[in-house]
């Protein structure tokens, strides 16, 4: 992949250009370590580091050029300075053209909403592939193409790098994209130059406040995605938007789509519905009524936030013109995602679920299904993250307090927050809330934490621990340690039998 700059800089028709254009670029990074020779590197201005405190880097690197928004002292005869007045916004324009834009080779399903978008993406792509097409998947987990599995550093990739995955998956003749798109990505335009082809909304509730400002502003932020699909600029056919029309916020989302809708529900009229829904420990069921035909499906994962995940898919599926039977074997044989309502069985006589709820609704969702099957206490370990929405803290308190008997809150990511400030946060929405014969204990060690809810559990109760999911880490104030969740619940449990 090469592009000559003189072709790159007509997408610049304001930049101002110091030094040789009749340049070769063979690659488009924004951090100086990825730097390769032949390279253009782009300053990107951040809230801790700034990329052109790096260019004496990038170009011992051998960067050929470089791209600023502000005067530069260094003096490089024979590199190319090329000043813009936005480095982030050049970048988006140039990177999806430097990788041949391949967004539009590929059917591109964005999946969009506060929970659900991982296991929505994979029940997708799972659907995708009985019908024997070859799927890329970009998540919050990891990505994947086809089985080959690939780390990933945010949700939705910055675009240098979502388009160099996206050109991978070009060159690995990948025919269906299943992408989680976040609020940020659409915010800070992390998607420029993908044109989506079916937009999923899965559901809205209080999250990265912090972030967007109000409640507002983010469910405009995901209607983004919705406005996408009806753009005048557009290469392929057959655009969908697929809406939970439940939720509060799909009026937004729908007035945003300019393209056929399909609409799932499990209280509404809708195109997709759900019926007859029974909900049991480790499994689901329910009456499915589609325009396309009914039937009775038999699920291995529980919930009725994964039979609104479930729906999602189904709608996404029909918009592919997938048949109704392919669409129930993929459902029927699915298991899970990591760190997804994921049972952790180490020969206990009780239940351990983990899973990544860190939000108010999403945390009350998985409260409210554990709370269906559970035959004696319900235990809940959780925490939130630091450097986040601080609002969602005593709610998610409160929650807990709601359903469970037995309360423990203890750290998840602090990152540079004090663990014991946001812990006092949390208790502040469980104090008031605690009924009699409820317990709380506040255990800022999330290891003594999930060690002391082990110790404490008896046959036919459950241990749900949630906020952290599928990750194998912990992020505190000074560093990063190994921690998975599922990992230490089994060591306590074998540590304490």
């Amino acid at each position: 992949m090469a592009k000559e700059l003189q072709d790159i800089l007509r997408l610049l028709p304001e930049a101002a250009v110091k030094g040789p254009t009749d340049i070769l670029i063979k690659d488009i990074v924004y951090d100086s370590r990825q730097v390769t020779p032949g390279a253009l590197f782009i300053c990107i201005p951040g809230v801790h580091v700034d990329g052109h405190d790096f260019i004496d880097n990038a170009v011992a690197a051998g960067a050929t050029a470089v791209i600023v928004e502000r005067d530069v002292t260094n003096a490089f005869p024979d590199i190319a300075v090329i000043k813009v007045s936005e480095s982030r916004q050049a970048m988006q324009v140039i990177a999806p053209y430097f990788f041949d834009y391949p967004a539009q080779k590929m059917r591109m399903i964005g999946v969009t909403g506060t929970n659900g978008k991982t296991t929505t993406t994979h029940l997708i792509r799972s659907i995708l592939r009985k019908n024997g097409h070859k799927v890329g998947l970009i998540g919050t987990i990891h990505t994947l193409i086809e089985d080959d599995v690939y780390p990933i550093r945010n949700t939705t990739p910055d675009v240098v790098d979502l388009q160099k995955i996206l050109q991978q998956m070009v060159e690995n003749n990948i025919e269906y994209v299943v992408m989680e798109v976040s609020s940020h990505a659409l915010s800070l335009n992390r998607i420029a130059g993908c044109e989506f082809d079916v937009g999923v909304f899965t559901n809205i509730t209080q999250d990265h406040l912090d972030f967007h400002g109000s409640f507002e502003n983010y469910i405009k932020a995901k209607a983004m995605l919705f406005g996408l699909l009806g753009s005048s600029s557009a290469t392929k056919e057959n655009k969908c938007a697929v809406i939970n029309i439940d939720d509060t916020a799909a009026s937004v989302m729908l007035e945003s789509s300019h393209c056929p809708v399909l609409t799932y529900s499990i209280k509404n009229q809708a195109n997709v519905l759900a019926t007859n829904i029974l909900v049991e420990a480790k499994t689901s069921a329910f009456s499915l009524s589609t325009d396309n035909g009914n039937l009775l499906l038999k699920l291995r994962i529980t919930g009725i936030f994964n039979v609104y995940n479930v729906l999602a898919a189904i709608s996404t599926a029909l918009a592919e013109n997938i048949d109704l039977q392919v669409i129930k074997d993929s459902l029927e044989e699915f298991i899970s995602v990591p760190g997804r309502f994921e049972l952790v069985e180490a020969g206990q006589p009780f239940t351990v679920i983990v899973d990544y709820a860190h939000t108010p609704d999403g945390l009350d969702n998985v409260l409210k299904t554990a709370k269906e099957f559970v035959k004696g206490k319900l235990i809940v370990v959780f925490g939130c993250g630091g450097d986040r929405d601080r609002t969602k803290r005593p709610i998610m308190g409160k929650i807990a307090t709601q359903y469970a008997n037995v309360v423990v809150a203890t750290s998840d990511n602090p990152r540079s927050e004090d663990p014991e400030a946001i812990l006092a946060e949390i208790e502040s929405g469980i104090i008031p809330n605690l009924k009699q014969a409820k317990k709380y204990e506040k255990i800022t060690d999330r290891r003594q934490a999930i060690k002391y809810a082990v110790s404490i559990a008896q046959p036919a109760d459950v241990i749900l621990i949630a906020g952290k999911g599928h990750e194998t880490y912990q992020i505190l104030k000074d560093r990063t340690i190994d921690f998975d969740d599922r990992q230490v619940a089994r060591e306590m449990i074998r540590e304490l039998r």
